[in-house]
């Protein structure tokens, strides 16, 4: 009996010096496991007189217990001196003012969109929308570029897998659909993001955006498209010295067609493309050009915007950098 008592009164002084949950397992298995010590005086039971083994074996029972109940009160101790210890650490003082959230903002190229968009508005146009992903007829064939037409190799185009399908390589397939369905006159312009495998240089990105313009009625002139786009420009760069000219140029879906210019002083800065709607293009939508004619128009919202913010390369704006991003709101 001696020997329990010795074994139980180590044990106990053990576990009450351990502060560690993973020690204190150990230590268990020291007294408790397969190879204990109080385990091992079980197991030499048989070799004592028949008449001391139930007293015996009584004893080392309530010495199991005994350690049992001494680990679990050990171990909610070292998890409650854990616990204190963590809350410690992650103090929360519920005093000090709230950090909030950081403020977010438009993108500096959404903003321009927003912006093209509420001035051509403010002149009467509403503002249409199509699928980035075209068919090749909508994209090419309808505009007056038939298959093997040369105008298509100054468009490198991003193909589907299915041959049938591609990115948009402008967002004049929107004024196809559009006019489908609607009759003249048709004041619209179509904003959204085109494709195209070209990044020669930092003004050039294989993704960018691109609002076209279409009017088309009994009464439209050339003199007005260049009247349009003039008060437009005056307008989004509130200047009232600029001047904008236009010079002879080919698009397939315009006849005449004229390249968009524009100054603020010394030099001129290519805007976009511009054009009388070319007759072919107004009988794939079963209007009669006899009757109506029409003006389109294309710019590029990224270029003003790279205009408007001082922005001298076009990539800053894709490449999510929050601290160039952050000026702008």
């Amino acid at each position: 009996m001696r020997e329990v008592d010795a074994i139980v009164a180590e044990a106990l002084a053990v576990f009450a010096g351990i502060d560690d949950a993973d020690r204190l397992e150990q230590a268990k298995a020291r007294y408790l496991g397969k190879s204990g010590a109080l385990t091992g005086l079980l197991k030499g039971l048989g070799k004592l007189p028949a008449v001391e083994r139930p007293a015996f074996g009584s004893r080392i029972n309530a010495a199991k217990e005994q350690l049992e109940t001494a680990l679990r009160e050990q171990r909610s101790r070292i998890q409650e001196r854990k616990l204190e210890a963590s809350l410690k650490e992650e103090t929360l003082d519920v005093t000090l003012p709230g950090r909030g959230l950081g403020g977010g903002g438009l993108h500096p190229v959404t903003r321009t969109m927003d912006r093209i968009e509420a001035l051509f508005r403010s002149m009467g146009f509403e503002v249409a929308d199509g699928p980035e992903i075209e068919t090749d007829y909508y994209n090419f064939t309808a505009l007056n570029s038939p298959e093997n037409h040369p105008a298509r190799s100054m468009q490198d185009t991003f193909y589907l897998a299915d041959g049938k399908h591609l990115l948009r390589t402008h967002t004049s397939p929107i004024q196809i659909r559009y006019l489908e369905s609607h009759r003249p006159p048709v004041r619209i312009i179509a904003p959204g993001r085109v494709f195209r495998v070209d990044a020669v240089d930092a003004t050039h990105s294989p993704m960018f955006h691109q609002i076209e313009g279409l009017w088309v009625d009994e009464h439209v002139t050339f003199a007005g498209l260049k009247g349009v786009l003039i008060e437009f420009l005056g307008k989004f760069f509130e200047r009232d010295d600029l001047r904008v000219r236009f010079r002879p140029s080919f698009f397939p879906f315009t006849e005449p067609s004229a390249e968009i210019d524009m100054s603020f002083g010394e030099g001129w800065l290519e805007m976009g493309g511009a054009g009388m709607v070319h007759p072919n293009v107004l009988a794939n939508v079963n209007i009669n050009s006899e009757k109506y004619q029409g003006f389109a128009f294309g710019l590029g919202p990224d270029r003003l915007a790279m205009l408007r913010y001082g922005v001298n390369d076009l990539r800053l704006f894709f490449e999510n950098d929050l601290r160039f991003l952050k000026q702008f709101n």
